[in-house]
């Protein structure tokens, strides 16, 4: 049997149904944040299989954590919170982390023209996921995430320096593949 369920419905009366396991209550927050999340989940990915692994991991955890859920705080800064943590732990299990030292990083200007604004988000996320995995993690929590860097340091296990090294890097490879793209598709 199908139920229609208009998403307004009290947030703690749906809480409440999924803390129950109701299907439907699962279901519907599934398709609901399914959009925001999957974007996400991406961005800390290498494929998109290995971002639906993540956000599938991460979704068993909304579901078996639910009840801890704060009703009246933002249900979507809860669910995305878990579905980063759950990217970080898929991180942690793929990968051996190389720790690099913040002396060997430096700063990189660039007055080269903006190629990024000329790229489709695709040709910026095939870009990102060259990046390797922990410079690819360092960067979205902090640029796109807004995380500090004492935060991700006790997320991922590393020194906030490490994190910092890990940032400039990854910004300087993205740098270059972007500036690389751009030379080759308009110096045509």
């Amino acid at each position: 049997m199908d139920f229609v369920l208009d998403f307004n419905l009290e947030e703690s009366s749906f809480v409440a149904a999924c803390i129950k396991q109701e299907r439907w209550a699962q279901q519907k927050l599934y398709e609901v944040y399914y959009p925001s999340v999957m974007p996400l989940c991406l961005r800390y990915s290498n494929n998109s299989e290995d971002a639906m692994d993540i956000m599938h991991e991460g979704f068993i955890k909304v579901f078996k954590n639910i009840a801890k859920y704060k009703v009246g705080t933002s249900l979507n800064s809860w669910i995305k919170r878990i579905m980063i943590n759950t990217a970080i732990d898929h991180y942690r299990k793929m990968s051996r982390r190389r720790t690099e030292d913040i002396d060997t990083a430096f700063s990189v200007r660039s007055n080269d023209p903006d190629v990024v604004s000329q790229m489709s988000a695709k040709e910026i996320l095939s870009c990102l996921h060259k990046l390797t995995p922990a410079y690819r993690t360092v960067f979205n929590m902090y640029v796109i995430e807004g995380f500090s860097h004492r935060e991700i340091a006790d997320s991922m296990g590393i020194t906030e320096s490490t994190s910092r090294s890990n940032l400039v890097k990854a910004r300087k490879k993205l740098r270059e593949q972007l500036l690389s793209k751009g030379r080759t598709q308009y110096d045509r």
